[in-house]
């Protein structure tokens, strides 16, 4: 399946394109002139994606990347200048988190697919998405700080990605990081070279899909509510969560398969 989704106008080509193959819906950030800067009506389409993606029983992963020379430079700050009053800022931000929150809590897995810069909320979708492969080409910053307008809302998905320390040094200094250093401090799981990245993320996500949709989606859940609790808690919740996999029809057909030495058949 392929579409395309929300152009800017009827004259213009679409902000966002979806393509779906094998349980993986490709999400293409389509503004490459501009770096793909999340434009109010790019950050509208994503959206407007990611709801159709929750209720979509076909969709088991979600692959976000960009067209062009990048992957997303962040908001569109031309956008944001001509309008600069307080109810358009607010409007921007609060959509943004919105977005941010959507990727967070969709049931599917998201995995970043980056080249080129990802900086400020670009870099900050990155850290927002649960897995990331990037080119060896990539650089990571959030530079607000530079323009008098620090990260604060990359900031939230920044420090619950990687150590403190190291995103406060890409909040306080401002300045790109490379590959290997992002790879470092586990902003992404792999980097690899500019050609094999679409292999790369291609069998990663066709790993994931083989797996049962439901199963997923309570996984991802539980991980990002237990890593919020303290350790007596979390053991507490994810006791319970586990007990629930259990009863599932996925959990059943899944052990009988592994005792049997068979592929598993899940349910769709």
């Amino acid at each position: 399946m392929s579409a395309v989704l929300s152009a800017s106008s009827p004259a213009e080509a679409p902000v966002l394109l979806r393509h779906d193959a094998d349980g993986v819906a490709i999400l293409t950030l389509n503004r490459p002139q501009a770096r793909n800067a999340l434009s109010m009506a790019l950050m509208g389409a994503l959206q407007e994606a990611l709801d159709a993606i929750r209720q979509d029983p076909g969709v088991r992963v979600v692959v976000l990347r960009g067209a062009g020379p990048a992957f997303c430079a962040g908001h569109d700050l031309k956008e944001m200048r001509a309008d600069p009053s307080r109810g358009a800022t607010e409007a921007v931000f609060r959509t943004c988190a919105r977005l941010m929150l959507s990727i967070a809590r969709l049931p599917q897995p998201v995995i970043a697919q980056v080249h080129g810069i990802a900086t400020a909320a670009g870099c900050q979708l990155v850290a927002t998405c649960d897995l990331a492969i990037c080119a060896e080409d990539a650089r990571f910053a959030t530079p607000g700080v530079q323009i008098g307008l620090f990260c604060s809302t990359p900031m939230v998905a920044l420090s619950r990605a990687v150590p403190r320390k190291a995103a406060l040094e890409m909040l306080l200094v401002g300045e790109p990081i490379d590959a290997p250093e992002a790879l470092r401090i586990g902003l992404v799981n792999r980097v690899v070279p500019a050609s094999a990245l679409d292999g790369a993320v291609s069998a990663l996500a066709a790993r994931i899909a083989s797996k049962a949709r439901r199963v997923l989606a309570i996984g991802k859940e539980a991980f990002g509510r237990q890593i919020e609790m303290g350790l007596e808690e979390a053991y507490g919740y994810t006791a319970e969560v586990m007990t629930r996999n259990m009863m599932m029809a996925d959990a059943q057909e899944g052990i009988d398969a592994f005792l049997g030495k068979r592929p598993p058949r899940w349910e769709p």
